[in-house]
């Protein structure tokens, strides 16, 4: 049996790398070495792409971070780094590998090209030019398979605020909230704080319409918080989503796999070791608590995996897809919150934990990824370009 060339790409432009990083480092330490030739493809800080010279090793995000924010500047220059560059065209040759070095003779740099190919790429990233979209654009314009959602549902999904429309639109019970963009907010911020205050009750909370990881979000309870919270929000997006905060508040998650026929995992809750499951709840320290599966009674559970499996549908979504909910303490009433397309992918994240309790191990889940990307893309291939 041929081993498939199989291009992990990680890293990535956004506040949530270094999650990246130990996703990453999950995958490569549980692909099957007799069925996968693994490329580790780095997506730098600054974009650039290139082939690592050893995967990530550090399997917690926490770990990750910790190591990031230790880490002191380089004294000297770094020497330039090997980029890979994706040709956006379809063709035997699916990557392309320039090399710079410096030249013997003269101040300008000779570039080396060498050929590389890989069967389906499997991206890691999280957030923004890797979840939204952007990233898979150009593998559909170089027409390689990749694991997990294309382009419209990574769109939508990667902004909240459409994704709340087009769930409301299939009539998904979602939590009220208000859009604020920088036009707005830049001509009249006094009309914008009274509007939301007209329309919504505190608390609140106050979130980057286009991140993840929460990144950027705060619980507010007044006014001048409420200003704060969208001054801070608008340093990660142009669009800022402000929205009801839910009453004690249960925070469940449902993992869906699948192309055609999306199936979900038993549901999972989240302790939070703060107000909420921030930034530093998730990643940084170990206090938080997940329970899984959730202790719902059979009915609570069968409703979340349907719900789960109809936004899935709903947002166009293929491969995979984790997907957030709210219950609201006093009512029971059940809310869908968020849906990520590229969720944490370390053996300890919720995404894989929910899965190896719904009898689907972390190594089956990566096979079953790439199985399906490979029939989404052979499906693909048979469809016409031409009109005549």
């Amino acid at each position: 049996m041929k081993r498939l060339r199989l291009g992990v790409v990680y890293g990535g432009r956004s506040s949530e790398h270094e999650v990246s990083l130990a996703s990453a480092a999950s995958v490569f330490a549980n692909l099957d070495p007799n069925r996968y030739d693994a490329l580790p493809i780095y997506v730098h800080r600054d974009g650039r792409w290139s082939i690592a010279a050893q995967p990530p090793t550090v399997l917690e995000a926490s770990a990750v971070i910790t190591q990031t924010r230790a880490k002191q500047p380089a004294a000297q220059p770094q020497s330039p780094v090997p980029e890979v560059h994706l040709m956006a065209r379809p063709g035997n040759d699916t990557m392309i590998a320039v090399v710079d070095l410096p030249a013997a003779t003269a101040s300008s740099t000779v570039a080396t090209i060498e050929r590389l190919t890989v069967d389906v790429i499997f991206p890691v990233i999280h957030g923004p030019y890797g979840e939204d979209g952007t990233l898979q654009g150009l593998l559909e314009l170089a027409n390689v398979p990749y694991v997990g959602a294309g382009v419209l549902s990574s769109a939508i999904v990667m902004d909240k605020t459409v994704t709340k429309l087009l769930l409301a639109a299939k009539g998904l019970p979602v939590v009220d909230y208000t859009n604020i963009r920088d036009h707005e907010w830049d001509r009249d911020r006094t009309s914008v704080l009274n509007s939301v205050q007209a329309r919504h009750r505190f608390p609140l909370f106050v979130k980057p319409s286009n991140l993840g990881s929460s990144v950027g979000i705060s619980k507010v309870t007044d006014r001048a918080s409420l200003e704060r919270a969208i001054d801070l929000a608008r340093q990660f997006d142009r669009k800022v989503l402000v929205e009801y905060a839910v009453g004690n508040a249960r925070e469940l998650e449902c993992a869906v796999l699948g192309n055609d026929s999306p199936i979900a995992s038993l549901p999972g809750e989240i302790l939070p070791s703060g107000d909420f499951y921030d930034y530093q709840a998730k990643y940084v320290d170990d206090r938080s608590r997940t329970i899984i599966p959730a202790n719902l009674p059979e009915d609570q559970t069968g409703r979340i995996q349907r719900m789960a499996v109809e936004a899935f549908r709903a947002l166009d979504i293929a491969g995979m897809a984790r997907v957030d909910f709210l219950l609201e303490g006093q009512t029971e009433r059940l809310y869908l919150n968020e849906v990520n397309t590229i969720p944490g992918f370390t053996t300890i994240s919720m995404y894989s934990k929910m899965w190896q309790a719904s009898g689907l191990s972390y190594s089956a889940l990566i096979d079953r990824l790439i199985e399906l990307a490979l029939e989404r893309h052979s499906k693909k291939q048979l469809l016409q370009t031409s009109a005549t």
